[in-house]
């Protein structure tokens, strides 16, 4: 079904890039054709379009060998996907005894590891990734670094108490490297955004920034710097009354200035979810009118207009009235059960408002403000349906339905934005945890698996999650409406890699479920998974989606 679906999608051309060469340092003042570029909306290459469907392997840098980041770039480059997007930082509080690590930071100093088990790993990863015509994406620091039960606490090692379904070696999860809060806990009072007001916490982080991008700043493998991974007020810490989205958007204008003068070869993003808040003050707003865009019909060009609260709040209208009329029309008629969500922590906008959570600039996030900063090259946005609510659900559907077409409406919406401002949009990260997957989710703000089997929770009525094949069709449908939109990259979250080389005390353990302590068997070890993985979870399916929808983004 699923082929047949993606034969009849409409095509087009993007001229992928040819093959670059191995080395990661290139020398000075020599730039690469290869650098990825923004023309009228849309990325290029050496002038010729790029339009792209990726992946997410933030654990990419912790393999335990050369040959399994090899062997992972293979994989992902044969599955037709053209950008990873992985981790370019990994913050420790004290030295690991095994593993990867990048940075010490503890006793009031921070330390970067230039050895064999830090930087030269992502010199490993940039270098394997031009034998394979990959590109990689690459972020700097987190949002999250949860410490449940232990926050406030004397303690620095990871929550593995009993029950929460956390007897994990550190890096399994997305969480555990390090970011915000550690350069928090350790330079300031415990409030969130310290980190994007305090100075000397500005310079550690712009000192560790500069290491890492200057080491790359003629490498053609990186696709851009994404300053960090989900950028909010609010995480695992409280964030003061006085953050603003306004406080997000000044601290994004400060570091990509930085970074752009350091390295001018290379876009910068943003990384945040793309939360939009339609009613602040923008301290960079949209030039007025808005340029026009090219319409369907040849020659014909249409303003286009900026979401606003009345407009968002039309839309929904029009869509339940749709619904309902096609219920009337099929006879349908009964209730539905609405599958539960984690949310993050509410914050004093969330409270009483129409839009909700994702409109309101709850989270501290004005998405639209911060792409027009002239340092940000283009949009992200991040599509997590069992993580955020990006909407009212609508009783006429049901709730897989309704997961399906409230991403397809945020995804039209980071569409719009885009072309509002004239600059390209790539959807980061999207991903939904399959009910075989539960077992294995540990939502980004926590270290624990509410539906593990020691996780305490009561049996469901019902599994938590999709089903593999609704995962794969929500994919393809979301792909589709983002090839439509116009969006210029979508990213899965996250890819999986078996016949990895499992090592104690590092986050690849036998696929047999394996501990620290279990004995290391070669070719055994399977690739982290906080409920995202494609590892057994209908892989098959998964990648030929991802496959068929790469070849229709490089056609458009």
């Amino acid at each position: 079904m699923f082929i047949r679906f993606w034969q009849v999608l409409l095509a087009a051309v993007v001229v992928s890039a040819a093959t670059p060469t191995r080395s990661v340092n290139r020398r000075q003042n020599a730039p690469s054709p290869k650098f990825v570029s923004t023309s009228d909306g849309h990325f290029s290459v050496n002038g010729a379009p790029l339009n792209f469907v990726g992946t997410n392997a933030y654990w990419l840098p912790t393999l335990n060998s050369d040959d399994d980041i090899d062997k992972t770039l293979a994989s992902i480059a044969a599955a037709g996907v053209k950008v990873v997007r992985t981790w370019a930082f990994n913050d420790v509080e004290t030295v690991p005894q095994n593993g990867t690590w990048f940075q010490l930071i503890s006793n009031g100093t921070t330390s970067v590891n230039e050895g064999a088990n830090g930087l030269k790993k992502l010199d490993t990863v940039l270098s394997l990734a031009e034998k394979h015509n990959l590109y990689v994406m690459l972020t700097l620091t987190n949002n999250w670094n949860p410490r449940p039960l232990l926050e406030g606490k004397n303690v620095t090692s990871r929550d593995i108490t009993p029950g929460t379904g956390n007897q994990l070696p550190r890096n399994t999860l997305s969480n555990d490297y390090g970011g915000m809060d550690v350069y928090v806990r350790t330079f300031s009072d415990p409030l969130h955004d310290n980190f994007y007001t305090n100075q000397n916490i500005l310079d550690k982080f712009l000192n560790y920034t500069t290491q890492v991008v200057k080491r790359y700043v003629n490498s053609p493998a990186v696709f851009a710097w994404e300053l960090a991974n989900d950028p909010r007020c609010n995480s695992t810490l409280p964030s003061t009354n006085g953050c603003t989205p306004q406080t997000i958007t000044r601290w994004h204008a400060t570091v990509a200035a930085h970074i752009k003068s350091v390295d001018p070869n290379h876009l910068v993003s943003s990384g945040n979810q793309g939360f939009l808040c339609v009613d602040c003050p923008k301290l960079f707003p949209p030039v007025t009118p808005p340029p026009p865009q090219t319409s369907a019909s040849p020659g014909r060009r249409r303003a286009i207009k900026p979401l606003t609260k009345r407009g968002i709040l039309e839309e929904r209208r029009l869509s339940l009235k749709k619904s309902r009329e096609l219920r009337k029309r099929d006879g349908v008629s009964g209730g539905i059960s609405i599958r539960g969500r984690w949310t993050s922590t509410e914050t004093r906008r969330q409270t009483g408002v129409n839009l909700g959570p994702s409109f309101d600039g709850s989270h501290g996030v004005d998405s639209q403000d911060i792409l027009n900063i002239p340092d940000i090259g283009f949009g992200s946005a991040q599509l997590f349906p069992d993580q955020a609510t990006y909407g009212p659900d609508d009783p006429n559907l049901s709730s897989f339905d309704n997961i399906v077409q409230q991403g397809n409406q945020w995804i039209q919406q980071q569409a719009a934005v885009g072309k509002l401002l004239g600059k390209p949009v790539s959807m980061n990260a999207f991903g939904l945890v399959t009910q075989s997957n539960a077992p294995a989710y540990v939502p980004f703000n926590s270290t624990q698996a509410p539906f593990a089997p020691d996780s305490g929770t009561p049996t469901a009525s019902a599994p938590y999650g999709v089903t593999d094949q609704q995962r794969d069709q929500a994919y393809t449908t979301w792909l589709q409406t983002g090839l439509q939109s116009g969006l210029s990259g979508m990213i899965q979250y996250q890819w999986s890699q078996s016949g990895l080389t499992p090592s104690v005390g590092t986050n690849i353990v036998p696929a047999t479920g394996g501990t620290t302590t279990t004995p290391v068997v070669p070719g055994t070890g399977v690739s982290p998974n906080d409920g995202y993985g494609i590892q057994g979870q209908g892989e098959d399916g998964a990648v030929q989606t991802i496959q068929q929808a790469s070849q229709q983004f490089a056609q458009d």
